[in-house]
């Protein structure tokens, strides 16, 4: 058995609430508006931190919402600053078995697995195989074990992030007649994917954006210096009448608020265009990417 999953994540967050109380419901319809008619936007409720996460391409996409709220439907909201998505990736192959064992009384719960994970390439996103013989897991069980793997990489195992591009076989595995049960298997399956983490194989990803700047030609040094700044790559600066275009990859963390940065460097007179290009490990020693909080602070 083969089951596939695509990554269908968005790359910045930011949590929004009300000004007024009242305004609770006409935010629910207006973002669910909103979202019908970009499919590259999204939201969600946080019950716990009584927020509403939206959730898109960039803090500029996220912002032009926030400005369609106030403008079309007359709605303010309160804006928690923007959360980065990152990823978590597999850095090698592992094979984990791992024992689940309770007894309470006379009754007890009992499940063994044995997975491989390994990484895929870019894009691949999640495959579970199933390739245990001879009925050491029944097929009735394995469903647990998928179970278990899909909320796991979901929550990553680093910081919260979801974990991509990888592939899970059960190679192997045991049962007890009695104390066996698909919810069993994925307990035991949740606890396998936790050990990934004890055995350093897996690694946080940054998203890394492609810019364009168009800028005039006075302020194309401090342009490119302060892309720099933002540990990003200048790949290509070329001429465009009066302007110079400059085009590089920058991660994404390092890109929110640029607008108004890009605003003070040209005066006002340089544009620019930000795209997803690729995910990048975090290499140790990178600043902390700050992981998304369960409440976030909010502004006015």
């Amino acid at each position: 058995m083969t089951s596939r999953q695509r990554n269908t994540f968005p790359l910045v967050s930011i949590a929004v609430v009300p000004v007024l109380e009242a305004d609770w419901m006409a935010l629910s319809a207006a973002l669910t508006e909103l979202a019908t008619e970009d499919p590259n936007f999204t939201y969600s409720i946080d019950f716990e931190s009584d927020q509403t996460i939206l959730k898109g391409e960039s803090d500029l996409h996220l912002d032009s919402k926030i400005d369609r709220l106030k403008r079309i439907y007359s709605i303010e909201v309160k804006v928690g600053s923007p959360q980065v998505a990152y990823r978590e990736t597999l850095t090698r192959v592992v094979v984990i078995d791992h024992t689940f064992k309770k007894q309470k009384g006379g009754s007890g719960q009992f499940a063994r697995v044995k997975i491989q994970f390994e990484p895929l390439p870019t894009g691949s996103g999640f495959i579970f195989e199933n390739e245990v013989v001879g009925g050491a897991v029944p097929n009735d069980y394995v469903s647990g074990v998928e179970k278990g793997l899909q909320a796991s990489r979901d929550n990553g195992v680093l910081a919260g992030y979801p974990l991509i591009d990888f592939k899970a076989t059960l190679v192997d595995g045991a049962y007890h007649e009695i104390d066996s049960n698909e919810v069993t298997f994925e307990i035991a399956t949740r606890a396998a994917f936790r050990e990934l983490k004890e055995l350093k194989a897996v690694s946080l990803l940054e998203p890394i954006m492609r810019v364009e700047v168009v800028t005039p030609d006075d302020f194309t040094g401090g342009v490119v210096a302060d892309l720099v700044a933002r540990h990003g790559i200048v790949q290509v600066a070329d001429q465009r009448g009066d302007a110079k275009v400059i085009t590089a990859v920058v991660p994404l963390a390092n890109m929110l608020g640029y607008t108004v940065a890009l605003g003070r460097l040209s005066q006002e007179r340089a544009q620019f265009t930000l795209g997803f290009d690729h995910y990048s490990i975090v290499q140790a020693g990178d600043d902390d990417p700050g992981f998304f909080p369960g409440a976030i602070a909010m502004r006015a």
